[in-house]
């Protein structure tokens, strides 16, 4: 049927696809190793602050049901923070369904360390890229109720200029890599945003016919099969670059 992230439940394993999500860390003290790092991670904002020039910051806003989204999500994050002077900020949509539902259909429990976005934060952005699973070639329901949640910020343009990117998963080869992401760009046009492609500028690895790879044109992509296949490390690769991409184009429209 073309539905991405496990349309037909697998009783098999669960996807680790997203097993590298950091758990909110507490202490009590801070050790000679902290205050290193701690110096390190903010020596960036201190160069900003001195040449008086802000960090830009593209949302990375997504929804996952299995986890095959929020790994791409990830590696997008790695590409955008590998920037100079852009951070990715991850957030995930509300849920739509019941915990009953989705202990029904053997979904994993989402991350607590990545906040759930509201629609006004949206504005807050330099550029976004969205992220969500197919169904039946167009995104998640739970994807379409976030954005029909912006009728503010659209009666107001207050997203209009901005660019913005798509990243899907799907089940099947022919589930829709291409048309979820080409039927979601009319909720753009409607807020005057600018869809930001990544075309071919993958390079090779956008022609390896060696295995079977998701992804396209329109942004980053992954085939989740039954909920049980991992993503390759094209996939992953062509996700971190897709991150770079929009991350060098947000600086280029902010000079």
């Amino acid at each position: 049927m073309g539905k991405g992230g496990g349309c037909v439940p697998s009783k098999k394993k669960v996807p680790h696809v997203a097993a590298s999500r950091t758990a909110p860390i507490q202490r009590d003290d801070t050790s000679a190793d902290d205050t290193t790092e701690i110096a390190q991670a903010s020596s960036s904002e201190v160069v900003a602050a001195a040449t008086g020039m802000a960090r830009l910051r593209i949302f990375i806003v997504f929804y996952s049901m299995y986890g095959h989204v929020e790994g791409l999500a990830r590696r997008l994050k790695k590409g955008v923070d590998g920037v100079e002077g852009v951070e990715g900020v991850l957030y995930r949509v509300p849920e739509t369904l019941s915990t009953e539902i989705l202990q029904q259909m053997r979904a994993p429990p989402k991350d607590d360390g990545i906040p759930v976005i509201t629609a006004e934060e949206l504005a807050a952005a330099d550029g976004v890229l969205f992220g969500f699973p197919t169904r039946y070639g167009s995104m998640a329901a739970q994807m379409k109720a976030f954005f029909d949640s912006t009728g503010q910020l659209w009666k107001e343009q207050k997203l209009a200029g901005k660019p913005a990117g798509f990243f899907v998963s799907t089940g099947t080869q022919g589930g829709g890599q291409e048309t979820t992401a080409w039927t979601a760009i009319t909720q753009l046009a409607h807020h005057g945003m600018l869809f930001v492609p990544i075309g071919y500028t993958f390079g090779p690895g956008m022609f390896k016919m060696e295995s079977i790879r998701g992804g396209s044109p329109y942004g980053a992509g992954v085939y989740a099969g039954d909920g049980t296949r991992e993503p390759s490390e094209t996939e992953l690769a062509l996700a971190e670059h897709q991150g770079k991409y929009m991350a060098l184009v947000v600086k280029r429209l902010n000079r």
